[in-house]
């Protein structure tokens, strides 16, 4: 579908972005389970209640759009964590391992700031 208005690029954002969101809700569990480092399990798992509360302003600012809250596939993060959980299918272990888990969740993190700051700009109040 042609996207004709700033209001609908700003819906396929948070659609997507809500996709993004509850794609990372099914990865960090098995992040933090595979770690060898408990702080950084720790991590993992408050990252996960952080992630489950963003999906659910995320279904607060649908619902406040009177908009259904519904996912658009997101290749984009799709692909960022097939990368980061590349470690874990590859046998590494230890401080490899986590370092390589580290770096796929600083990843991930980017992408989200990236897709947050466009829909921030784009959004109902900023135009």
């Amino acid at each position: 579908m042609k996207v004709k208005s700033l209001k609908e690029l700003y819906l396929e954002g948070l659609q997507d972005v809500y996709d993004a969101e509850n794609q990372i809700v099914k990865a960090l569990p098995n992040m933090a389970k595979v770690t060898s480092n408990s702080k950084v399990r720790q991590a993992f798992e408050e990252h996960l209640e952080q992630t489950r509360g963003h999906v659910q302003r995320l279904e607060q600012v649908f619902e406040g759009l009177g908009e259904s809250a519904k996912s658009k596939k997101c290749d984009g993060l799709r692909g960022i964590l097939d990368e980061g959980e590349k470690p874990i299918s590859e046998g590494e272990q230890g401080p490899v391992l986590d370092a390589g888990l580290i770096a796929g969740a600083q990843r991930v993190e980017h992408y989200e700031m990236a897709a947050y700051g466009s829909l921030r700009t784009w959004g109902p109040g900023t135009r």
